[in-house]
């Protein structure tokens, strides 16, 4: 060997390089300056020879280890540009660039803002990203694992060898770095840890954009900034006319069992989808469909609620343009989305977050905080600013990059409660020794913040099932900042009261009505989700009471009911065609029931019913405020019988609902009405175009001045058994409102000749009384008055 070159080696990194514990190879590898020349070094462990091409000229490298370390002396002061000359044993020669002549590719900008945990973009910095640098075409790798004591990129790129391509490690940050030239879009790839003690393993990217379809588990390097989006006048329209003041009737869908393909695919593309649920979804006047995750999950039975790959678009349905493609038509044809998200755990798979760097760096150390019993996944360490940024960041990424209108929170309250699903001894309290996870409430506060300062519109929703305050409260009033929360109080008490049968509701009317006293705490979503088809609660039309036509009848009423009660709605896919069977991710939806009778005017009512909601304000304007909402009658408990108002800003919009809970009809029944008016049945479950009886009300009812309900007006209308029914108010001309006035100041008058012929005759009485009393004292005996 060389002198000079031998007495320029740094042997002791040289061996950090080749026994792969080295984590600066840029301070070994690439070129270097050494007085008036450029001391170049590469390890490739395959070669057989290695040359140095710079210009026109050639230099070959001397092998300065066995191990594949080679170095070469060049007589110019520094080197711009060069390629590396490889040969194999058979003297085949490939030429590349040298990654490692790429320093400092991250800026510390951006690795400040991510360590402070406020990097509202850092998937654009951490993850692998395809880059021109410097007129070279490559992919910028970039990781966070700040106790490996060393981190190589794997791939299709170098033969899968960890010993190619150590990234660079900023000490400060805990952030790896490595521009590859040799990597490109679609290569696979992960990134290879050693830890101390020797151990190691690969990872899949936590910030990658696609992967590979399970069970195979590489990340898959992605761009995806070059899709043409035709939705700009749906952003708009959503900033400027945010869904918390429009209706909102959602469908929610597993996309795989929604449909599946018959030419022996295991999926449809998300390509292949967007029609079919466009079509339906348009047909069934749904106004936005909620996706269970979508994010990439290894198992199909967890139905995307354990998500590995937070970045990507599950590989089932195709590539992440074919994702945007679907988001893309959903808003061309007027659809909102909603995406399930999954911020309160992750699972243990070994690729994924589990023990990242050797330490438990997404998770937390201690069992207690670390582990949720009840699904046997891990918990997020919301404590950790770089931990908080990933999830703030994912959540903005998908409204972002993918023009999702908003984000539901799955399981809020078991990221909210220290105790959740734990025992005495299986948790740790807090500092103040609460059990409320105070980092969690943080973090939720943060992530609506920036939702609401960058979101363009979109919302966030809260699956939350206890009583936590203020939910949906503002951030200002120390609220959680969301802007709606599933209302699972509602719904399990409606579930509780409809499972009886009705000559037994009047025992349990409280149920019914209850959903009144709070309804007005948070902005709540009325729910018919996945989880109530699963696990052994049957579907919907399972849980109702009855024959089949009772069952048919009594969903049609569970359904109106909802549409009617306050409160924003969503309805789980295969439920408003009453399927029997449970929901299984493992067949599509059994399309074939609207065949029959049944099912398909089922169907139909559902269609109607969202007709109806999107055009009457009344059932959406002013759901979040007491004035939306008036009770006619809500003690009519005998005949298990309700009866409000739903109100819009105008009093015109008010709309009257007749609930009959019972299995009894009911003709020419009085009920108050709130003002005088010409009241038209514009709805009724028991038409029979919806499978019922046609008890309807076919003629306008006119109101007349007789006291029913504490209301001065009534009208009488027929009521079909388990219906509702909806009437609009028509308020009277001046000409009939005059011969109302004229016929009130009648009845007025009829009332004050009423008492005082009254108080006449009550006079004559008591004169009569008196006489009598007077008598029987001189006559001293006990008086006797008939």
């Amino acid at each position: 060997m060389n002198k000079k070159l031998y007495g320029l080696m740094d042997w002791p990194r040289i061996e950090g390089i080749i026994y792969s514990e080295e984590d600066h190879p840029h301070e070994i590898l690439g070129a270097k300056k050494v007085g008036g020349q450029t001391l170049l070094q590469v390890f490739k462990p395959a070669a057989f020879k290695v040359s140095i091409k710079t210009g026109s000229k050639i230099y070959e490298m001397e092998k300065v280890d066995e191990g594949g370390f080679f170095a070469v002396l060049i007589p110019e002061k520094e080197v711009k540009k060069y390629l590396i000359q490889i040969y194999d044993k058979n003297m085949h020669m490939t030429e590349e660039e040298d990654p490692y002549y790429y320093k400092d590719i991250l800026k510390l900008d951006d690795l400040e803002k991510f360590h402070s945990g406020i990097h509202y973009k850092i998937y654009n910095i951490l993850g692998a990203h395809p880059r021109t640098i410097q007129g070279t075409q490559g992919v910028q790798f970039a990781i966070w694992a700040p106790n490996a004591v060393r981190v190589s990129v794997v791939g299709d790129f170098n033969e899968w060898d960890g010993r190619i391509h150590p990234m660079n490690k900023w000490d400060q940050y805990g952030v790896f770095e490595l521009f590859i030239p040799a990597a490109h879009i679609e290569d696979c790839y992960k990134f290879e840890l050693k830890l101390k003690g020797g151990l190691t393993y690969l990872k899949s990217d936590p910030y990658a954009f696609s992967q590979q379809l399970r069970p195979d588990t590489a990340s898959v390097i992605s761009d995806i900034s070059n899709f043409q989006w035709e939705d700009d006048n749906w952003i708009k329209n959503r900033q400027d006319h945010h869904q918390e003041k429009d209706p909102m009737s959602i469908y929610e869908l597993h996309l795989s069992s929604f449909a599946r393909p018959t030419d022996g695919r295991e999926f449809y593309n998300y390509k292949e989808l967007a029609p079919m649920i466009i079509e339906y979804v348009t047909k069934m006047n749904y106004t936005h469909i909620e996706l269970m995750p979508i994010m990439e999950h290894p198992l199909d039975a967890s139905w995307g609620y354990q998500v590995i790959g937070y970045f990507a678009p599950t590989a089932r349905y195709g590539t992440p343009e074919d994702f945007m493609h679907f988001m893309n038509e959903m808003h061309k044809a007027g659809i909102g989305v909603i995406l399930d998200w999954v911020p309160a755990h992750f699972p243990r798979d070994i690729h994924g977050l589990s023990s990242f760097d050797g330490t438990c760096l997404y998770e937390h150390q201690d069992p207690r905080q670390g582990y949720h019993p009840h699904w046997g996944t891990l918990i997020f360490n919301y404590g950790r600013p770089q931990v908080s940024n990933y999830l703030i960041a994912n959540a903005l990424f998908w409204i972002e990059q993918y023009h999702a209108d908003g984000i539901r929170m799955d399981a809020v309250a078991s990221m909210l409660y220290l105790d959740y699903g734990k025992n005495d001894g299986e948790w740790v309290a807090n500092i103040y020794g609460g059990n409320e996870n105070l980092e969690a409430v943080e973090f939720i506060k943060h992530l609506n913040s920036m939702v609401k300062k960058i979101g363009k519109g979109a919302i966030t929703i809260a699956e939350e099932s206890t009583a936590w305050p203020q939910i949906t409260g503002r951030l200002e009033n120390d609220g959680l900042g969301f802007d709606f929360k599933w209302n699972m109080g509602w719904m399990n008490d409606y579930l509780a009261y409809i499972k009886y049968d009705p000559y037994f509701r009047y025992y349990h009317h409280n149920e019914l009505t209850f959903s009144m006293i709070y309804t007005y705490s948070e902005h709540f979503i009325l729910v018919f989700s996945h989880d109530e088809v699963v696990h052994g609660k049957g579907s919907m039309i399972s849980k109702m009471p009855g024959e089949l036509r009772d069952k048919f009848m009594n969903l049609k009423l569970t359904y109106a009911y909802m549409m009617v009660h306050p409160g924003r709605k969503l309805i789980f896919m295969g439920q408003d065609i009453g399927e029997f069977d449970e929901w299984s991710e493992t067949r599509q939806i059994q399309w074939n029931l609207l065949e029959f009778e049944n099912h398909k005017t089922l169907n139909s009512m559902v269609a109607d019913l969202n007709s109806i909601y999107k055009k009457y304000p009344a059932l959406y304007q002013l759901d979040n405020h007491y004035d939306g909402f008036t009770w006619i009658n809500s003690i009519m408990a005998t005949e298990c019988m309700l009866v409000f108002t739903r109100n819009g800003f105008d009093e015109e919009d008010t709309l009257l609902v007749v609930c009959n809970f019972a299995n009894v009809e009911r003709n020419n029944f009085q009920i108050g009405v709130p003002y005088a008016g010409k009241y038209k049945e514009i709805f009724n479950t028991d038409h029979k175009k919806y499978g019922g009886t046609n008890c309807l009300n076919i003629r306008m009812k006119n109101s007349v001045l007789l006291e029913c309900d504490s209301m001065e007006n009534s009208i009488k209308v027929n009521v079909a058994p388990l219906s509702i029914s909806i009437f609009s108010c028509v308020a009277y001309s001046k000409e009939e409102k005059k011969e109302m006035e004229v016929q009130k100041k009648e009845q007025e008058k009829e009332k004050k000749k009423l008492a005082a012929r009254t108080k006449k005759e009550d006079i004559v009485v008591g004169k009569k009384a008196e006489k009598i009393v007077s008598k029987a004292k001189t006559q001293n005996k006990k008086p006797r008055i008939n």
